[in-house]
């Protein structure tokens, strides 16, 4: 029943948009985009075997079909309709999205459930991003006020990019990182708020992602300081020998509890 609703669902968005829309060639390059949608879950997510599987499986393909002819009414002027269209779709999909955003080709939504996507967002070719994942803006602000993602940018689940910030080529978000701040290209961001860390010696991209070994920059900070701990340990057992054994023991006992701390922050590496 619920691939039948889901396809109705579609059938009768498709109709009437074809009544109102069949001028300027544009459904036709609307159609044309969908078809490069569908390959883009074929080419990113190996669980899907076949292209029937694709068209009836996957609500992120859903979503973005009623999308696409949702905006395409926008574009036209028709009042009223392309909300109630968003709304219909965000009721089947559970996938919400602003019929006035502008959305690029090959856009891929994996899994999609809780997805947001504001009315002044832009996203471009290639963008993948995950469950959770939340486009929105931060206030009552008026004008450009939610997120611009360029190409091949990859969003993991339940990450929320706020404001109109830009997230260059190529970048990747970590998942429940929080992005309020500009995203330079080629890089990766992580925490709340979301930060650059460099991956190290390999470019960042969006078709091989590797969300578990994502650089940890609390774990990196806190190494760096407790070597820094240590040496000063050490000066102080060269300073005062006579309090060398207390020292010594204080270290024993401040290593076993330090690797409590970093086979959690290792767990899964």
């Amino acid at each position: 029943m619920g691939i039948l609703r889901k396809t109705g669902a579609l059938l009768a968005a498709t109709a009437g948009a074809c009544l109102w829309l069949n001028r300027d060639g544009e459904l036709r390059e609307t159609i044309d985009i969908v078809r490069r949608d569908v390959r883009a879950i074929q080419e990113r997510d190996p669980a899907a075997h076949n292209m029937v599987e694709a068209l009836t499986c996957y609500s992120g393909l859903h979503a973005i079909v009623m999308h696409r002819l949702a905006h395409l009414m926008q574009k036209q002027g028709l009042p009223v309709v392309p909300r109630i269209v968003s709304q219909v779709n965000r009721f089947i999909t559970g996938i919400e999205i602003h019929p006035a955003a502008e959305i690029g080709e090959g856009f891929f939504i994996d899994h999609g459930a809780g997805v947001v996507i504001g009315e002044t967002t832009e996203v471009g070719d290639n963008v993948t991003i995950y469950q959770g994942v939340t486009l929105g803006g931060t206030g009552k602000e008026t004008g450009k006020r939610h997120p611009t993602l360029e190409d091949n940018v990859t969003i993991g689940a339940g990450a929320k990019v706020l404001g109109s910030v830009k997230v260059a080529r190529n970048a990747k978000i970590g998942a429940g990182s929080v992005v309020i701040h500009d995203v330079p290209a080629d890089s990766t961001v992580v925490g709340n708020p979301g930060r650059p860390v460099r991956e190290r010696g390999r470019k960042v991209g969006a078709a091989d992602v590797d969300w578990t070994h994502l650089p940890d920059p609390v774990a990196d900070a806190m190494r760096s300081l407790m070597r820094r701990v240590m040496e000063m340990e050490n000066e102080f057992k060269t300073a005062f020998p006579d309090k060398k054994e207390e020292i010594e023991r204080v270290q024993e006992e401040g290593e076993r509890e330090l690797d409590k701390v970093f086979e959690y922050f290792d767990k899964g590496e």
